[in-house]
Parts: structure tokens; C-alpha cells; sequence
């Protein structure tokens, strides 16, 4: 059985005093995954999702709503997770788990939601002891202390909003091409959210998803709107529906209205007239190029009026849910629309469609993004942005090609967090980026035939770096390349001079030091120096603002509300910082959140700063931080090291001496024997069968040739050894004492902690300064891109062309006369005559 492998506390005799370890989100979500190995074998990705998000389901609701009057959700007698936990083991398990979720679904109008799972289905679970063994590891997993929300710790930050998240996009991986549709990644739900601006909607607004798949994107954008709105979603797969319908509830969102059916063909939000229901915000991602669209329905009648613009081509229905979305929009209505990039570009009656659309001005952006995002095709995307919002008085469509930015994860690419800022921002603002982002006219679009592809109006490629023939002639670097580097001149406007002098020759210049010299001009240079310390004063006034706010958490705080606080403003702080990319800066914040400092917060928020004087013990895989009798541990929010280094440095440094000690004499007989050991050696003898030389069979060596004059080189060397063994034992055994000293002073630290020491360590020398070290990281990128291009531009034109030709001639010279003396030529050699003269 998997257990989640979370940090495991010190039992109750030991010297730590707090009441629990924290258990870490990232450790729990990934235990959470690898104990779906309980029911593969017998199954897919696709189909054992169902079991585990049913039981994510049950054990959440119960958690919540059991024993509550008036709840949302109805928990009833034998309707409980606990109920499940009470049939572990029995032989008659899975049918008793059919039944205890039967139950929670009559009372809940959930029947065919939450009971679509065969959890007494010998084929995929195995048949007897296999399927009791199988299902009662399965319930033991949910009984883990961190996945309890019965403290209802989420309000916006829930554990379990996560769980689900992360759960969800590896079934989605696992679950392959055709089964993974339906999740949209997190990341693209993100962007789409916040660029239909839907973070001020008010409660009696209206978001809807069309194709909703298991409601993910349609949460994001929910969870956008501070205010809240009202939400609907429907969709046609019977199973995907159960998802969306078990997310909207394990989400805080009983109330949204999934709807099983085609939307197409049986659209079921309407007005009271009976045309379809118009929204504020629709959000969407539509299967791609669905073939069958036209079914159940005359498209070329349609009672909605959706395809006044054209009707789309009937194998292709790409635009049969884009004008269904244009339809379903209220006269101010805002759209986000997942779409493949043959939309923008097809011909025939597609072509027809997207003339319309573009002069009605209801396209208010079109956005590109990286290919192989998402889980049910490789294929590259966009986002179609609705907007019918001052349609009429519309006069260009915003492109961006954001296809570059992005980073690879596994066998899919996911966006970052810089990546997702940056699109938002550039959107948002509509900012006109060089190769990246800009407002192109309707009149421009017409005169390219209303064709949309972006790379028709973005030209994303780099430049070439183009070689100079004159340069590669008669020598010197082109100032066209000097000047290439423009952005650092600006910052370092004498470094250039103190790099570069003039040639005789006007428009070339030639390098002043050697090319060694590069990297030290650069990284000491007063104008790089003062450059340092103005990145580290934005840094330093970054951290001063935020200093007290990361010391101030508190139980019950929001950890998603801090990293947004954070997050913000390290962009704001560093925004006018030349040469430094801010969104750079701001992705290793949010890279150190996701891989680190979420952990530690996560941990505050529930237990307060006593949860930073935990320790655990260390996982079998791992290196132990110190060891107290047979418990090897760790600290679980703030590591050894740091306590050592704050409280005992001297102690380790001692301990180092002692380290280096004992090496240095553990080399010294490993070269002894290897010098003497072999044969003929003056070890010889006292070598055993598995090469080693023991101190006993040395003893006895001594002792066996006494003071014998002829062995007395041997006598020599033995005893040089035997004295090297005892100075080894005796520095072994004061390392020995020296770390276990050192180790119970560590862990007497631990429980001796007071709340500002620990604040101070975790806040200071943990969090602060591994994001200083992260943006000092960014200043040598910037002086090795310098270096590197001044480099390689030196080194390109460092020998002209005549003189290589000269070096060339030289060396064919010498060549020819070796040849010479051999009585050899170049003819003879290469019409074969040398050939023959040495056979």
C-alpha cells in the first residue's frame, strides 16, 4: 500500500514539543497521485479518476456538511465517509461502498453524478481478497490528518481545491490524446479569466461555459470575480458532466448550474421567450474541429438565429461554437474562446464568417499561444477574445504572438507564471510590443483578404546575426554590432569606450583588452558596480516593504492572497529596472513559492509560528540533517543548516576540522596500500584476500619479524601504518563524538525556539535570502550575455581573411617540404603514385 509521505513526528518521548509536524501540500498532492497505483492495473488514467475524485468527493462533503442542520450538502445516516472507513476489510466492500454512495446521492439529487463508479466491479478491481485489499488501502488513503476539511481552512486557499487541480491535470496527461479533453490546463484558464475582465462582475452577473468539460475553466473564471457571479455550464459527455458537476461542490459552488446534454444541437439556457439565455462572460474551450457538429440539429434553420454570418462547414464545427458564444453574449458581453489556429486563416465559407465577424468589430483580440499545451491534441492554439462592448466604433483587433513563452513539463509545455502575467499585462493595457504584441488595423486585415493568421502581422522570428564581409577581409568588429548593444550602452554608457577603440577605418572598431580581460572589465566597472547596487536597493526596498507582512502570519490567513501581494509588487518594484526583465524576476518569486516557500506558509497559516520549530523524521531516501540516538531527522520548515549556522559555527567548524583530519589520514593508508601493497610491495603480507589491510594481521606482521635487520624497510612501513590506523580510530571517534554533540545542541535548539528567532531565520535567512541570491543570479546573466556576444564578436573577427590566407600558405610551405625530404609531392600524392611507390 501507498502511504503519503508526509514528515512523521517524534514520538511521544522525544525531544520535540510541538503536538504535530505540518504536513506539506506539495508532499501530500504527489502521495495523493502515486497512491492511485492502488488501482491501476485494472484500468486507464480515464476510467480510475472516477474512483478517486468520487471518493475525494465523499470524504469532503462529509468533512464539511456531516452533522450540519441546514447544510448544502445532505449527509445521511450510512451516507458518510466514515461509513466507508467502518466496511474496510469486509469481504462484501465494494458492494458497500456502491450503497453508502447511493445513499449520499438520492439525498443530494445526484444520481448519476457521484454513483458512476463500479466500485464492486471484480474486472477492474480485482476479484476476493484483491478487491478488499485494493479498496480498503483506497479509503486508508483519505484518512490522511492533511487531507481534513472539517476546519474548512480553503475560503479561497482550500487544500482540497488544489488536490483536485493537481489530480486532475496528471489524469488528464496520463489519460492520452483522446480522453484528456477534459482539462483545461490551469494556466491558459488563468490568462482567459482575467482578459475577459470578470474580476469586477457583480453576483448577478452570468458566466458560462458551453463545453465545460469537467469545470475547470469555468471555476478559474469564478474564482476571478472578487464579487462572485452566477454561474452555468453544460456538457455533452455523461462522465465529464459527473466531474463538473462533483467540482462545482468540492469547490464552494453548489449552486452553479451544470447541464447534461449538446449544446449545439439542445442548447439548455434560455430566456423566458425561448431564445438562448444571453450572459456577461462566457469562457470556452471546444473540441477542436469537431466533425459531427451538425447532429440532431438543421444548422441551416437554426430557431436561435446563431448562423446569420455563415454556416460553418459541415466537417469542420471549429466556428459552430464560436458564433453559438457570439450568440449567447448580451450587447456588452465579453468572451474568451479556445480555438485552433486554422480559424483564423481557412478559406471558402469560413473565410465568409470571419469577414463578418470582422466588420461587425466584435473580435477584440486575438492571441497565439505556445503549441503542445494542451491534453487533447499537440497542435498549436489561440484565444479568441469576444467583445461586443463598443463593437460598433471598433477600428483594429489586438494580435499577440505569445507562442515563445513557455517551459517544458514532462511531454506537454505549460505556461509560467511571467508568461501569463505578460500576456494579461500586454492584453489588458494593449501594449505594442516589438515581435510580440500589436494593434492591427480593420483596414490592414482587409487588405489581407480578412486573413487573421498572426504571423501575417507579427513577425515573432529573431533576427539573423549577419556576418560582415569587409570585417572578415581586413579585420576590426562593426560598429553596427557595438551598437547592436545599444540597451547596455545606455546603462554603462563609458564601459563601451573602456571596451572598444576606433579603427583607421571608419564604421569598424577593435577590441582594447584581451579577450580574457572581458568578463573582469565588465563585472568591475564602476558603472556595473553602481548598476549592482541599484538592482539590490530594488530588491532591499522590496524586502522592506514586505518584511513585516511575511512575519506577521497568522492561522486562518490566506497564503494565495500573500504571494499575489508579494508577487505584485517585486513586478512593481522592479519595473524600471533597465536590462533586468521584471517578469524574470517575478518567475523566480513564484518559482520559489511553488517549490519551497508555499510549504512553509501553508504550514503557518494552519498551526501558527510554532509549525517553524518542527522537525520530522528524514524520508528513507533522503540524507538525515541530524540524528538524535536511532531517529534520523530533519527540520521540516527551517533546515539544519541554518540553525548551525546561526547558533553553532564554530562547532561545525570544528567539526570540519575533524572531517578534514580524518580524510586526510583515511588517504594517506589508502596510498600506502596502494603503493606497497601489490606484489614485491613492503605490505605484502599483511594484505587479505579481499585486497584489505587489517590492523590485527599487521600486529601480527610486526610481531612475526621483530627486529630482524632484513625486514627492516618492512618494519618501517608497518609501523608508519599501524601509527596511521591508531591516529585515524582515535580522529574517527572525536568526529564521532564531535557530530553527535552537535546534533542533540541542534535539537535542543529546536525545542528552545522562541517565536522572533524563528521568524527571523525562516523570514530572513531562508525565504529572503534565497530570493536575493536568485535576483544576484540575474545579474550575472546579464554580464555573461554581455560577455558572450563582446566575445564572440572579437573572436569572429579576430584573423582576416589574409592573414589566415598567409597562415594558410605558410603552413602548406612547410607541409610541401616534409614531403620533399620523404621524396614525395602534392601530384604524386593525390593521383595515387605515393600509393603505389610504398606498396
Amino acid at each position: 500500500m501507498h502511504s503519503c509521505a508526509s514528515a512523521s513526528s517524534y514520538p511521544s518521548h522525544s525531544l520535540h514539543q510541538t503536538p504535530h509536524v505540518p504536513v506539506k501540500k506539495s508532499e501530500l498532492y504527489s502521495s495523493l497521485w502515486k497512491s492511485c497505483d492502488e488501482l491501476r492495473g485494472g484500468m486507464d488514467a480515464s476510467q480510475y479518476k472516477d474512483y478517486v475524485l468520487v471518493l475525494l468527493f465523499v470524504k469532503y462533503v462529509s468533512d464539511k456538511y456531516n452533522g450540519q442542520p441546514h447544510a448544502l450538502i445532505d449527509v445521511p445516516a450510512g451516507g458518510s465517509f466514515d461509513d466507508m472507513v467502518a466496511v474496510k476489510g469486509e469481504k462484501e466492500i465494494g458492494d458497500k461502498i456502491n450503497k453508502i454512495i447511493a445513499r449520499l446521492a438520492e439525498a443530494n439529487e445526484l444520481r448519476g453524478v457521484i454513483d458512476i463508479a463500479d466500485f464492486n466491479d471484480s474486472d477492474r478491481l480485482g476479484k476476493g481478497r484483491e478487491m478488499v485489499d485494493r479498496l480498503t488501502n483506497l479509503i486508508s488513503i483519505f484518512q490522511n490528518p492533511g487531507l481534513d476539511f472539517s476546519r474548512n481552512r480553503a475560503e479561497g486557499d482550500d487544500i482540497l481545491g488544489d488536490a483536485y487541480e493537481y489530480l486532475m491535470r496528471h489524469f488528464a496527461t496520463e489519460s492520452g490524446k483522446s480522453k484528456g479533453q477534459f482539462y483545461t490546463p490551469a494556466e491558459v484558464s488563468r490568462v482567459m479569466a482575467k482578459i475577459i475582465g470578470i474580476r469586477e462582475a457583480s453576483l448577478n452577473q452570468v458566466l458560462y461555459d458551453p463545453t465545460c468539460g469537467s469545470g475547470s475553466l469555468l471555476l478559474k473564471a469564478a474564482d476571478e470575480a472578487r464579487n462572485g457571479v452566477s454561474i452555468y455550464g453544460q456538457e455533452m459527455d455523461n462522465a465529464t458532466y459527473a466531474l463538473a458537476r462533483m467540482n462545482m461542490i468540492l469547490h464552494d459552488a453548489p449552486s452553479a448550474e451544470i447541464w447534461h446534454d449538446n449544446t449545439l444541437s439542445s442548447p439548455h439556457f434560455k430566456e423566458t421567450d425561448g431564445s438562448l439565455k444571453l450572459c456577461d462572460f462566457i469562457v470556452a474551450n471546444p473540441p477542436f474541429s469537431n466533425k459531427a457538429w451538425r447532429n440532431g440539429f438543421d444548422p441551416e434553420h437554426d430557431i436561435y438565429g446563431r448562423f446569420t454570418d455563415g454556416v460553418p462547414p459541415q466537417k469542420n464545427g471549429d466556428f459552430a461554437f464560436l458564433l453559438h458564444i457570439l450568440r449567447s453574449l448580451k450587447s456588452r458581453g465579453k468572451a474568451a474562446v479556445i480555438m485552433p489556429h486554422g480559424i483564423l486563416f481557412r478559406g471558402n465559407v469560413e473565410g465568409t464568417i470571419r469577414r463578418n465577424l470582422v466588420r461587425k468589430g466584435v473580435i477584440k483580440g486575438i492571441i497565439g499561444l505556445p503549441a503542445n499545451l494542451f491534453y487533447g491534441t499537440g497542435i498549436p492554439a489561440c484565444i479568441i477574445v469576444l467583445d461586443k462592448e463598443n463593437a460598433a466604433t471598433r477600428t483594429g483587433i489586438f494580435m499577440m504572438d505569445a507562442s515563445k513563452g513557455f517551459i517544458k513539463d514532462g511531454n506537454k509545455n505549460r505556461l509560467r507564471h511571467q508568461d501569463i502575467h505578460k500576456i494579461v499585462d500586454v492584453f489588458t493595457r494593449q501594449l505594442e510590443i516589438e515581435k510580440y504584441s500589436r494593434m492591427v488595423p480593420v483596414a490592414e486585415i482587409e487588405a489581407n483578404d480578412y486573413n487573421l493568421n498572426i504571423p501575417r502581422y507579427i513577425d515573432s522570428t529573431e533576427p539573423e546575426d549577419l556576418h560582415d564581409i569587409e570585417a572578415h577581409l581586413r579585420g576590426g568588429i562593426p560598429d553596427r554590432d557595438i551598437e547592436g548593444l545599444g540597451s547596455y550602452w545606455q546603462v554603462f554608457p563609458t564601459l563601451r569606450h573602456d571596451l572598444f577603440e576606433s579603427t583607421s577605418r571608419t564604421g569598424y572598431s577593435r577590441l582594447k583588452i584581451e579577450s580574457t580581460q572581458i568578463r573582469p572589465t565588465i563585472s568591475l566597472h564602476s558603472e556595473f558596480t553602481a548598476f549592482r547596487a541599484s538592482v539590490s536597493r530594488a530588491f532591499d526596498e522590496w524586502r522592506a516593504r514586505n518584511i513585516a507582512r511575511l512575519k506577521s502570519i497568522a492561522p486562518g490567513d490566506h497564503p494565495k492572497e500573500l504571494i499575489d501581494a508579494l508577487s505584485e509588487d517585486l513586478l512593481s518594484a522592479f519595473a524600471a529596472v533597465p536590462l533586468v526583465d521584471a517578469y524574470d524576476v517575478y518567475q523566480h518569486l513564484m518559482d520559489y513559492w511553488a517549490s519551497t516557500m508555499q510549504d512553509d506558509v501553508y504550514a503557518l497559516a494552519s498551526d501558527g509560528w510554532e509549525a517553524a520549530s518542527a522537525v520530522g523524521e528524514a524520508d528513507r531516501k533522503e540524507k538525515p540533517e541530524f540524528t538524535v540516538g536511532k531517529q534520523k531527522l530533519k527540520g521540516v520548515l527551517i533546515p539544519a543548516h541554518l540553525i548551525v549556522e546561526r547558533f553553532f559555527f564554530e562547532k561545525q567548524q570544528a567539526l570540519d576540522t575533524l572531517e578534514e583530519k580524518v580524510g586526510s589520514l583515511t588517504a594517506q593508508l589508502e596510498e600506502m596500500a596502494e603503493e606497497h601493497g601489490g606484489e614485491d610491495g613492503l605490505l605484502e603480507e599483511v594484505v587479505n584476500d579481499k585486497g584489505k589491510i587489517m590492523k590485527a594481521r599487521v600486529a601480527a606482521r610486526l610481531k612475526e619479524i621483530g627486529r630482524d635487520p632484513e625486514y627492516a624497510d618492512e618494519r618501517t612501513q608497518l609501523e608508519r601504518y599501524r601509527s596511521l590506523i591508531v591516529e585515524e580510530a582515535e580522529a574517527s571517534t572525536q568526529l564521532k563524538e564531535a557530530r553527535t554533540m552537535l546534533d542533540h545542541a541542534i535539537a535542543a535548539k529546536y525545542k528552545a525556539f522562541g517565536e522572533e528567532e524563528a521568524k527571523s531565520i525562516l523570514v530572513e535567512e531562508k525565504w529572503l535570502a534565497a530570493l536575493d541570491a536568485a535576483v544576484q543570479g540575474e545579474l550575472d546573466r546579464i554580464s555573461q550575455a554581455l560577455t558572450g556576444r563582446i566575445r564572440l564578436l572579437a573572436e569572429r573577427y579576430a584573423s582576416p581573411l589574409p592573414e589566415i590566407a598567409a597562415e594558410v600558405e605558410s603552413l602548406t610551405r612547410k607541409v610541401e617540404a616534409h614531403l620533399a625530404r620523404m621524396g614525395f609531392t602534392f601530384e604524386t600524392m593525390l593521383n595515387g603514385k605515393a600509393l603505389e611507390e610504398v606498396h
